[in-house]
């Protein structure tokens, strides 16, 4: 559900349909403000409007921008889904998956867990300044709260909020999480997954103890948050201009840059096609004998499988099934032969089975 920013007293705002202007280039506009929030929750246009304000922002201003999401499981640019993600369960809770533009681990966003970016000019960026942004903003919310070796905000040993980077040319970003008050048992069971025989040259999250602000404040709101952050950013960078809200309107959906944005995210090329090359090895036993399959793939896309049985006989149907796999989408293979008996259709199921997990 759709939980619009109230505003408060202590705070400046404006709608932004007028002020988004100044075209940078044909189809485009450029952002004028410093500071939006976003009254949004749908995922692919939170991720493509921030991307849009980093790559058409004034790289010499400092921006903010505040949002959050209705659930869903964002990985990394650089991360593999199938070694990250719990896909049957996500599948099971109807929850979608997004490959973000930035590296960094892979996080868990509902309503209870508010997203914040820091945009700043490259030669000025430093991770544990904008870190400290978001300290203070916690902190003020009478939350004893710190930053650790990895530049996450942790109150204790729990981390209660995960950061990723992104450099471009001349610009910069800090984003990450703050929970709230998230769904736990949603985060855990979305991103619960054991594939120790899965060896991937991506980037791997780091796991840690997490809790929700609110067991340390249960105060806490996102509008208490936003504020907080809000006046944190202008105090650190002295900015006092009016607060810039945002919605998926006409205007916004009418760019380019953000309509095909959003729609990119949502294809296979992007979110599969992505993936960097990984190794998966598997073993099962059949009534004829067992194999081992080890399946590489890069791109989303299977290179091949080796596999070794001591059944002479399946050995050489099944090298040439693992040649025949080849150019296949990892993920999306079709069980062969299934109407047919024999190790290859068993085996074919099986990877079938495994690999769409």
């Amino acid at each position: 559900m759709l939980r619009l920013f109230r505003p408060t007293t202590g705070a400046l705002r404006t709608s932004c349909r007028r002020h988004i202007s100044g075209p940078t280039s044909p189809g485009s506009l450029a952002p004028q403000h410093s500071i939006y929030v976003s009254r949004s929750t749908n995922p692919y246009f939170n991720l493509t409007l921030e991307d849009w304000l980093f790559r058409f922002k004034n790289p010499k201003e400092p921006l903010l921008l505040l949002y959050r999401d209705e659930p869903c499981v964002v990985i990394g640019r650089n991360q593999n889904p199938w070694k990250e993600v719990n896909l049957p369960a996500l599948r099971e809770m109807e929850i979608p998956w997004i490959r973000r533009r930035s590296g960094g681990g892979t996080v868990y966003h509902d309503t209870g867990n508010t997203n914040f970016s820091i945009h700043l000019p490259r030669t000025s960026f430093d991770r544990h300044a904008t870190a400290q942004i978001i300290l203070r903003a916690v902190r003020s919310l009478d939350i004893d709260a710190s930053v650790n070796d990895r530049n996450d905000v942790v109150v204790g040993p729990y981390k209660v909020s995960g950061s990723a980077y992104k450099i471009v040319n001349n610009r910069a970003y800090h984003h990450g999480t703050m929970l709230l008050e998230t769904e736990l048992g949603s985060l855990g069971d979305a991103l619960r997954v054991s594939k120790d025989s899965m060896v991937t040259r991506g980037v791997a999250s780091v796991r840690s103890p997490v809790r929700n602000l609110c067991w340390f404040n249960p105060d806490i709101s996102h509008d208490a948050f936003v504020e907080a952050v809000i006046r944190a950013f202008r105090e650190e960078y002295g900015i006092s201009e009016e607060v810039c809200e945002v919605d998926e309107t006409e205007d916004l959906l009418s760019i380019p840059y953000i309509r095909e944005g959003m729609a990119e995210l949502t294809t296979w090329d992007w979110a599969f096609g992505q993936t960097p090359e990984f190794t998966y090895t598997l073993q099962r036993s059949f009534a004829w004998g067992e194999v081992t399959a080890e399946l590489r793939s890069k791109h989303g896309l299977i290179l091949g499988c080796e596999f070794k049985t001591d059944d002479a006989w399946a050995r050489e149907e099944l090298e040439t099934f693992g040649v025949s796999l080849a150019g296949k989408r990892y993920g999306f293979m079709d069980s062969e032969n299934s109407l047919e008996d024999g190790p290859v259709a068993e085996v074919s199921a099986w990877l079938a089975e495994e690999t769409s997990k």
